[in-house]
């Protein structure tokens, strides 16, 4: 309702503004051209609502679509950026969280046949919830990861069709854009490659050390099993 009141009053003031000039009885041919291609305007567009203005009427089809090619980039460039910062901060999030991970899963390990059942119990609730929030993470980036291709090829997408356009500064804007943000993810994908990986040898880790355990438990309970085989044949 507020759009349609300014637009509203802009018609009247242009109709006014039209009267005025055809009333005062001066050459009004300029204006009242420049006033008709106002209204018209406002008409079409339905929010346009300024000073009576004149349509640049001297811009060939070839500026207004190398015009339309840049501001092409330039949006797809925004989105790029957005997305590839979110892809970032995911990443990083993730690599936090598995080393967090880790972090816990070693200190277990070296404390392993030193902890009480209930100590265990609880350090074990704590990696699971860890290992829960990894996966959580992880998710999060797959799902940042597909917008992300999906602003890399809109990118591409629209370099190519600013250099076909003739907007060739824009189109070399957006592919140095494209080169920067691939770029950036890669580096950061660097950083969650090395928790992976730190990952999986904790946890060749923790399957040698339980085995260990598990192989130090027997050999204990066979120890204390020794003295009753030597009475019972007493």
């Amino acid at each position: 309702m507020a759009a349609l009141r300014r637009i509203t009053t802009c018609f009247r003031l242009l109709r006014s503004s039209t009267r005025v000039l055809i009333s005062s009885g001066k050459p009004a041919g300029k204006w009242t051209h420049i006033l008709y291609t106002g209204i018209s305007s406002l008409t079409v567009g339905g929010a346009l609502c300024a000073i009576p203005f004149k349509q640049a009427d001297n811009l060939s089809r070839d500026s207004l679509v190398r015009r339309a090619a840049s501001l092409v980039t330039d949006s797809s460039s925004t989105f790029l950026s957005q997305t590839t910062l979110a892809l970032i901060d995911a990443i990083t999030e993730y690599s936090k969280t598995v080393h967090t991970l880790i972090s816990l899963q070693r200190r277990y390990l070296e404390a392993l046949g030193r902890l009480s059942q209930v100590e265990e119990d609880k350090i074990w609730q704590v990696i699971i919830a860890q290992r829960s929030e990894v996966d959580d993470r992880q998710d999060e980036c797959k799902r940042f990861e597909s917008t992300w291709f999906i602003a890399v090829k809109l990118c591409e997408t629209a370099a190519e069709a600013a250099r076909t356009s003739g907007a060739e500064h824009a189109s070399i804007t957006v592919s140095t854009n494209i080169q920067v943000a691939l770029t950036q993810v890669e580096e950061a994908q660097k950083l969650s490659k090395d928790a992976d990986k730190k990952l999986i040898e904790i946890k060749v880790m923790e399957v040698e050390r339980m085995a260990q355990h598990a192989a130090s438990l027997q050999n204990d309970s066979d120890e204390e099993e020794v003295p009753d085989a030597y009475l019972r044949e007493d």
